[in-house]
C-alpha cells in the first residue's frame, strides 16, 4: 500500500511547485513519467504474484471441497453396508476435511478480495500515467514559454530607448559626413578630369572684367583732368 500511496501523493502535488523548485522542468516532468512507470511496472508484478496465491488458495480451497464431499461418500457407503463404525470414521476425517475447507475457504476469498484490490489500483495507476504522458508536452511547452517570456521581459527592462535612439542619430550623423566627403570628392575628381579649364576660363573673363572697369575709371579721371584744366585756362 505504500507504493501507491506515494503515487498518489506524487500525482496530487502541485506541478507549479515542482517546476517552481526545479532547475529543469523538462527533466523534472521526465522524471516524474519514468518513476511512474517503474512503479507501475513494480505495482504489475505485485499484483501478477497476488493472482497467483489467488490461485493457490483457490486449488486448496477447492480440494478441500472435494476431500470433504468424498468422505462424506464414503461415509454413506458405509451406512448402506450397515457398517456404522466405518460411516463413524469416514465422518470423522470428514469433520476434519470440513475444517480445513472453511479454513482455505476464508484465506481465498481474503487474498481473493485483497487480489481485486490491488488489480483496480493498477488500473488507476495505468490510468494516471496515460493522463501525465498526455498531459507532458503540454507542461514542457508551457515551461518553456514562461522561460521565453521572462527572458522578452528581462530584455525590455533592460532596454534604453533614448540611449539606442542616440546611438542611431550618431550613426546617421556620420552617414552624412560620409555623404557630403564623398561630394567632394566627386568634385575634386570632376576638376582633375576637365584639366581645370572651367576655373582658368572663369577667371580670364574676371581679368577682362577688371581690366575694363580700370580702363573706365582711367577715362574717367582723365576727363575730369582735362575738364578741370579747361577751366583753369579760362
Amino acid at each position: 500500500m505504500g507504493v501507491f500511496q506515494r503515487l498518489s501523493d506524487l500525482l496530487k502535488a502541485n506541478v507549479n511547485d515542482l517546476i517552481d523548485r526545479a532547475e529543469d522542468p523538462e527533466k523534472m516532468v521526465k522524471q516524474i513519467i519514468i518513476d511512474m512507470q517503474t512503479e507501475l511496472t513494480k505495482a504489475t508484478q505485485n499484483y501478477g504474484k497476488a493472482k497467483a496465491s489467488e490461485r493457490l488458495a483457490e486449488k486448496k480451497y477447492l480440494d478441500a471441497q472435494k476431500v470433504s464431499a468424498d468422505w462424506e461418500s464414503k461415509a454413506k457407503a458405509a451406512l448402506a453396508k450397515g457398517d456404522q463404525d466405518l460411516a463413524k470414521q469416514a465422518l470423522a476425517r470428514k469433520v476434519k476435511a470440513d475444517e480445513d475447507l472453511a479454513n482455505y475457504k476464508e484465506m481465498y476469498e481474503s487474498i481473493s478480495a485483497q487480489t481485486d484490490a490491488i488489480g483496480d489500483q493498477v488500473e488507476v495507476l495505468k490510468s494516471k500515467l496515460e493522463e501525465a504522458k498526455s498531459r507532458q508536452a503540454m507542461l514542457i511547452a508551457r515551461s518553456q514559454m514562461a522561460d521565453t517570456q521572462k527572458s522578452l521581459a528581462k530584455a525590455a527592462g533592460s532596454f534604453d530607448p533614448n540611449s539606442s535612439f542616440d546611438k542611431f542619430q550618431r550613426m546617421e550623423d556620420k552617414v552624412m559626413r560620409k555623404e557630403a566627403e564623398a561630394a567632394a570628392f566627386t568634385e575634386i575628381a570632376g576638376d582633375a578630369l576637365t584639366g581645370g579649364t572651367g576655373d582658368e576660363l572663369k577667371n580670364t573673363f574676371k581679368d577682362l572684367e577688371s581690366e575694363a572697369k580700370v580702363d573706365a575709371e582711367l577715362q574717367r579721371l582723365l576727363a575730369e583732368m582735362n575738364g578741370g584744366s579747361s577751366n583753369s585756362s579760362n
